[in-house]
């Protein structure tokens, strides 16, 4: 899991939740949103589960 952030100019900054497979490198997961509170993210890996 991690998070990045990035913006375009002019433009609100917008944040990337990532789950990744380590071993085989799969991306299971891309949640992108200008605001990322806990609660969203608990709720989207109970989803990914």
């Amino acid at each position: 899991m991690d998070f990045m952030h990035d913006s375009r100019r002019h433009q609100p900054q917008f944040r990337n939740f990532n789950v990744i497979d380590d071993f085989n490198r799969e991306a299971l997961g891309i949640d992108i949103a200008v605001s990322l509170p806990a609660g969203k993210i608990s709720h989207y890996l109970d989803k990914l589960a």
